[in-house]
């Protein structure tokens, strides 16, 4: 189902932009952009920002969108997180044009550096990572000249090839580019353009022992893949004049030296000269999406793994039983700006409430059982009851649902010594079992440790549907399984993974890992109608009155049936003290 903000999305800043530049004629009308992750990790929900933002301008001008992945740094590099993010871009509903890999350009990236030390725009550097950084000065000191800065573009060419070929050891040579040491701006202080890593790649093996750095590379793949809107978070926006300065001096775009392999290999697309545009990123309450406190948390076995349904990763929420038209739906109606805030979690809940509303079956389940006996009924007595699947839309169609005089009803629908507003069942007191009939508790009784095991009931038979009292008034309705059908099933009720909103505040020696919500998962024992059991692994329900939950991608069978909690239907954590 459209929404209104899939029909009529938003305007912003970057919409705004890209229209502009197409009216104007610039990049001969073209929209192409990219998502380009570094495989070293999951993707999570910020990610989703970045999939959705860049998949869907292209998608909005008729435009492309490339996947490419940044593989410049192999030790930190895995195939797993290759085919998980694949995964997550199919999943979140977007295709791409090209699949491409840094290290496909290694040999353009190499070129463009010889090309810059041919300018006099590069050099060989031997200071070590410590002094490199001594000599870069700070925000309000100017950086000095390395005293390798000076080296003819002869020994330059001499030395870098040589790195290339593998005579020096890690760390002991860097290829600086030659821009200003007196730069207000850090980034243009000689930045590092290659580094020294014998490290073997999982594309090229060990064809390289050297490795461009992002500032350099990033730009590069972006002009040599035609990408003509590079849309990155804010914190590029410093390095802008560096992606800028790289751009102009080795102009991709008209010099075939450098795109040359281009065409041998069969990569060549459309060389351009890409505008960076910078947006605010997405930080959410209740949760860290810092790659490097995420794998932590994995590592330190504080969650299951990358897809543990508690983890911010897509593929955690995929698991969870979030629905890629609720994470779109999120990220749309949040919009893009300049200004970097914080998005109550609460938001992305509702927008999967509202999705899930109004796409997911009805099913009964009880949580936490005690047993209701029909008195009057016989005790073979069997029926079959008709339900429909959706109370708002007939195309769901209708189940059977097996009804029995034993029947479990969960626990917090009878109450012994009823609170003020409790409408449920009470000794002595009536409510309607759902699609049954009207019920009065006659009898309580309870195990060795005093605690209500069963409740005796009787079915007032003018009160079932079709009867001249079926609409007789009680306040209260609750559903209930028939122990002889139910099958029994493992919950697993899921819960935020942090219980404070901003667990990144590290204060008073506490860290994120002091504030794991100890309640963010607990496992029970539940019973759920026999049409439940057989649903498929992802298939997503509202188990009524209790919350919308998804069978288990991984563990759901008709056999073992598994059911993870998505969300309860109302947002509980508002009321929170």
């Amino acid at each position: 189902m459209a929404t209104d903000a899939t029909v009529n999305p938003p305007q912003h800043f970057i919409r705004q932009i890209v229209a502009a530049d197409r009216q104007a004629g610039r990049h001969g009308g073209r929209v192409v952009t990219r998502f380009p992750p570094e495989p070293n990790g999951y993707l999570h929900l910020g990610h989703a920002k970045s999939i959705c933002l860049n998949f869907g301008i292209a998608a909005e001008n008729g435009g492309t969108c490339h996947l490419r992945f940044d593989d410049t740094n192999p030790a930190r590099e895995d195939p797993e997180f290759v085919r998980s993010i694949q995964d997550d871009v199919r999943w979140l509903g977007f295709s791409w044009g090209a699949l491409r890999h840094a290290s496909d350009y290694f040999e353009v990236f190499y070129r463009g550096a010889e090309k810059l030390v041919r300018m006099g725009l590069a050099y060989v550097d031997d200071l070590d990572a410590e002094q490199m950084r001594e000599y870069r000065g700070t925000l309000t000191e100017p950086g000095r000249n390395s005293p390798f800065r000076d080296r003819s573009i002869e020994e330059n060419l001499d030395l870098f090839r040589r790195m290339r070929a593998g005579e020096f050891a890690d760390g002991t040579r860097t290829l600086r580019a030659r821009i200003d040491m007196a730069a207000g701006n850090i980034n243009l202080r000689d930045p590092a353009i290659y580094r020294i890593r014998k490290v073997r790649h999982q594309n090229t093996g060990d064809a390289w022992c050297i490795y461009p750095m992002y500032d350099y590379a990033h730009c590069v793949s972006d002009a040599v893949e035609g990408i003509t809107h590079s849309l990155c978070t804010l914190e590029f926006e410093d390095h802008r004049p560096l992606y800028d300065w790289f751009l102009r001096q080795l102009d991709l775009p008209s010099d075939p030296s450098l795109t040359e392999p281009l065409r041998a290999n069969g990569l060549w697309l459309q060389p351009s000269t890409p505008q960076q545009i910078e947006f605010a990123r997405g930080n959410i309450s209740y949760t860290v999406m810092s790659k490097r406190k995420l794998l932590a948390l994995v590592n330190e076995k504080l969650v299951s793994g990358w897809e543990d349904p508690r983890m911010p990763t897509i593929s955690g929420l995929r698991r969870r039983g979030y629905t890629p038209e609720a994470i779109r739906l999120f990220w749309e109606r949040i919009g893009i700006s300049k200004q970097n805030s914080v998005i109550d979690l609460g938001v992305l809940e509702g927008c999967v409430r509202e999705d899930l509303e109004r796409a997911a079956a009805r099913r009964f389940a009880v949580l936490d059982p005690i047993l209701l006996t029909i008195s009057n009924l016989p005790a073979g007595h069997t029926e079959t009851l008709h339900f429909p699947n959706h109370p708002k839309d007939a195309r769901f169609g209708t189940r059977d649902v097996p009804f029995g005089p034993r029947l479990w009803i969960d626990r917090d629908d009878f109450m012994e010594v009823p609170a003020k507003g409790f409408h449920r069942l009470v000794p002595g007191g009536e409510v309607r079992l759902r699609g049954v009939g009207i019920a009065r508790c006659d009898e309580v009784l309870k195990d060795a440790d005093g605690r209500v095991s069963e409740v005796r009931c009787t079915l007032d038979p003018d009160s079932r549907p079709g009867m001249a009292g079926a609409d007789r008034k009680v306040k209260g309705t609750i559903h209930w399984v028939s122990t002889e059908h139910a099958r029994a099933a493992e919950i697993r009720l899921y819960d935020r993974l942090f219980d404070v909103p901003d667990p990144d505040e590290e204060s008073g020696g506490k860290t994120y890992r002091d504030y794991l919500n100890p309640d963010s998962l607990r496992v029970v024992r539940g019973w759920v109608e026999p049409d439940a059991a057989s649903l498929p692994p992802e298939a997503r329900i509202q188990f009524e009155r209790l919350g919308y939950f998804v069978a288990d991608r991984h563990d759901h069978s008709p056999q073992r049936p598994v059911f993870n909690r998505i969300t309860t239907l109302r947002d509980t954590w508002s009321t929170r003290g």
